[in-house]
């Protein structure tokens, strides 16, 4: 009955709600530290040049509980490259569950949380204990984030476009033709040489036609440059 009712979509808020439940929330602060480290001194920069703007727009698609938004926040807030500061770094942070990103938007902790990848003069710089006995990020960090409830398996085109869209650890929970699924809608939400960065021995090989990895930074995914070609033979 439960597979029948979530087939047939007849109760659209109680099958979002299963499906927010069996998404792993598994995510701890400076999750891949060499990967948020790369952006900030490698990618961002070169994203902020090629734009010419002032401003370079990040995506955080997958962000559970905010974690991975408010490390990449202290990194820019504590020890900015030179060619970033006076920069306009626009950090958006999307998640499947409303309960989740409400969490994120809180900006609030437990003791466990953390621990977890978390340094003591981090801790002390950035958050404040509560009564309750979490902690708080800063109002200021929290300002550098924006929140948002989005399913990566619809369209993302009301998001808007993106400088570097970080999906990491997201895909390894879904079947193939998920993966394929988010993996075009990611793509279709970058900008002319923008950068899609996954998790840690994460590919898109044979999921897209539109992305192939750079040559420019390890680890990231481009637009590809080779033409349509079928996701078969891009394996």
């Amino acid at each position: 009955d439960l597979v029948h009712c979530l087939k047939s979509r007849a109760n659209p808020v109680f099958a979002a709600e299963c499906a927010a439940a069996l998404v792993s929330k598994d995510t701890w602060f400076f999750r891949e530290r060499d990967t948020l480290h790369r952006l900030v001194n490698d990618i961002l920069p070169m994203r902020l040049k090629a734009g010419n703007t002032g401003r370079v727009k990040v995506w955080i698609a997958g962000g559970s509980t905010g974690q991975e938004a408010y490390s990449l926040a202290m990194l820019l807030e504590d020890d900015p490259p030179a060619a970033l500061r006076g920069a306009k770094i626009e950090i958006l942070s999307t998640d499947l569950c409303k309960a989740t990103v409400e969490r994120a938007r809180a900006g609030r902790f437990g003791h466990y949380e953390v621990q977890k990848g978390l340094s003591i003069h981090r801790l002390m710089e950035h958050f404040t204990r509560t009564d309750s006995g979490q902690w708080e990020i800063s109002e200021a960090l929290r300002s550098k984030v924006s929140f948002r409830q989005h399913n990566l398996l619809e369209s993302a085109g009301g998001l808007g476009k993106f400088d570097v869209i970080l999906c990491r650890n997201v895909l390894s929970g879904m079947d193939r033709s998920a993966r394929s699924r988010v993996a075009d809608n990611l793509a279709a939400q970058l900008m002319p040489g923008g950068h899609i960065i996954l998790g840690q021995g994460e590919s898109l090989i044979g999921l897209t036609n539109q992305l192939e990895p750079s040559r420019d930074s390890r680890g990231s995914w481009v637009a590809s440059g080779s033409g349509p070609k079928s996701a078969t033979s891009a394996a």
